[in-house]
């Protein structure tokens, strides 16, 4: 249940931003053409093959304008698109409904393209990974990109500096070494779960000795990869594993095979193209239902 509130919040809390950023002080092309009185209806539609998401986004986009219009969802977010697919339909003053249209569309189309490009490294896994997301989002937009990945089929890395512990390069470099900041760290907190992102077997074998939670191996090659694999094994405990650093579509295969754990892709999220949604409106006359 908390998750659930916290969602709605985050949702409405983003929309009325994305409103206010987009209506100002209001839409001086749509106000003198309509006023109040022209109804009509709208059909939203996919373009293009993909995964939805960001329809409860876009039924908030056009309450949030007006209470008035009716939006109604044919699909839910996590169903497959193809081409002429309905995806929603409204109906309303034609002075609402425009207000809410590039809004509504913009998070449509990229939360929909962040969940199909999830969708795509998701199933070339066959089930033997766990995909994950970054922090590389855009600001203010985190907890619905994150959302979308986990619609997708992806999971979640961490929300934020405050939720998880992981030890980068450049911790490593202003402390000194992996291992002052893993003690430091286990001097402040005894039971935290540590991840220590390694870039060099000198620092791989430091973090085995130090007994972390997580290995992060970044950017090594699939060679380089499997060794690394081969000596966290061989130390007999349980560290989980995790690859990063520059990870595309066509290596999934390949990393699937070499018995890892996670696989954390930035691109999920600061490189998924929008899929193309389009809205139309036609007239219903002026006061029609």
């Amino acid at each position: 249940m908390r998750a659930k509130a916290k969602q709605k919040r985050e949702f409405l809390r983003i929309v009325k931003v994305a409103l206010k950023e987009d209506i100002g002080r209001g839409d001086i092309t749509s106000e003198p053409i309509f006023g109040n009185g022209e109804r009509v209806l709208g059909i939203i539609f996919a373009k293009e093959d993909g995964i939805l998401c960001g329809v409860e986004l876009a039924r908030l986009v056009f309450k949030e304008i007006d209470e008035t219009i009716d939006f109604q969802n044919k699909l839910s977010d996590g169903e497959k698109l193809a081409p002429g697919m309905t995806i929603a339909t409204i109906i309303g003053p034609a002075l609402s409904c425009l207000k809410g249209e590039r809004t509504a569309l913009n998070f449509l189309q990229h939360l929909s393209g962040i969940a199909t490009l999830t969708k795509k490294f998701v199933e070339l896994t066959k089930g033997s990974i766990k995909i994950l997301d970054t922090r590389k989002t855009l600001p203010g937009l985190r907890f619905i990109e994150k959302y979308a990945v986990r619609v997708g089929g992806g999971y979640n890395h961490r929300l934020g500096l405050y939720d998880a512990v992981l030890i980068k390069d450049n911790h490593i470099e202003i402390a000194g070494s992996i291992s002052n900041a893993v003690k430091k760290l286990r001097k402040r907190k005894k039971r935290v779960f540590i991840e220590v992102e390694v870039k060099t077997f000198d620092e791989l074998r430091e973090a085995i000795n130090l007994k972390v939670n997580r290995i992060m191996i970044d950017n090594m090659n699939q060679e380089r990869i499997a060794q690394a694999v081969k000596l966290i094994r061989e130390s007999g405990q349980k560290i989980e594993i995790e690859v990063s650093g520059g990870i595309g579509l066509k290596d999934i295969p390949e990393l699937a095979q070499l018995g890892i754990d996670y696989v954390s892709v930035g691109s999920l999220t600061h490189s998924a193209p929008a899929l193309d949604i389009a809205l139309k409106m036609k007239s219903l006359g002026r006061g029609a239902n």
